[in-house]
């Protein structure tokens, strides 16, 4: 185990509840980094938060406990679930939290954290699993405490539809917007590998954004542009802006990527 805790969560910082659940992890394992992979997820937003979390996870230490909590079945019968991987362990609701994470990853074992000696206190909310479940078995997690020990076999997990970009009859690509970042940036369901290099042209909800940049500054100041971001997918941005706000983006808006049109003029032409 690496000692280290991450928390993903839709709880916001202007009130108590990730401080309740860093005091509950620091009961049982005080010597264990705590650290924000975001509070800011919208809220009941399960899509958001699996793809933000996907975005982050890796890039921590092996042995990492991940504790991701966007639950709007908390004290339903939905399932907590724990996931062992070859690298990470992962908390969660059972409501495809893990979703983009879990296809990167092979599962080596799962199991629902049903053993209340785990739990605070022994005893659950019905509406702050977060802190009465998910946050002690994190902490005995951390703490080196196998999966067998927490809970059962939790057998299949839910998972979120994965709707996947797709090549159109006229050989374009089709997607669609699956996140809006901070800075207003509108990312896309294109993967990088399917656009063998830049001579393409994106199209964004109605709006002609130019052909591929590199960079930001490749744009001049207020425009719209369309590049491979660091999450390696298609982002629709605004140099210096908010693309999301100045183009009137959305989730689920469709990207529509094509030749770009003196290419095609030029092979109507030949």
């Amino acid at each position: 185990m690496s000692g280290m805790i991450t928390l993903c969560t839709d709880f916001g910082t202007r009130d108590g509840y990730v401080a309740a659940m860093k005091g509950v992890i620091l009961t049982i394992a005080p010597e264990t980094d705590l650290i924000d992979i975001s509070h800011g997820i919208a809220p009941q937003n399960v899509h958001e938060g699996a793809w933000v979390l996907a975005t982050a996870y890796r890039f921590f230490p092996h042995g990492t406990v991940h504790l991701a909590v966007v639950d709007p079945g908390v004290g339903t019968d939905r399932r907590p679930i724990v996931v062992r991987t070859a690298h990470h362990i992962f908390v969660a609701p059972d409501n495809g939290l893990l979703s983009h994470a879990l296809r990167r990853e092979e599962v080596l074992e799962a199991v629902m954290p049903d053993r209340p000696e785990y739990w605070h206190n022994g005893k659950i909310s019905h509406t702050f699993h977060g802190r009465d479940l998910f946050a002690p078995v994190a902490a005995h997690l951390a703490r080196g405490i196998p999966l067998t020990d927490i809970g059962s076999p939790a057998g299949d997990l839910v998972t979120l539809d994965r709707d996947e970009p797709y090549v159109a009859p006229d050989g374009g690509i089709v997607g669609h917007i699956i996140h809006i970042d901070h800075f207003g940036n509108a990312i896309s369901n294109i993967p990088a590998e399917l656009l063998p290099d830049h001579r393409v042209y994106v199209h964004v909800a109605g709006h002609g954004v130019g052909p591929l940049r590199r960079a930001y500054g490749e744009a001049a100041p207020g425009h719209p542009l369309a590049l491979i971001g660091s999450h390696d997918y298609l982002e629709i941005a605004t140099r210096e802006g908010d693309a999301a706000r100045t183009l009137g983006l959305a989730i689920g808006d469709e990207v529509r990527i094509i030749r770009r049109m003196l290419e095609r003029r030029n092979a109507v032409d030949a």
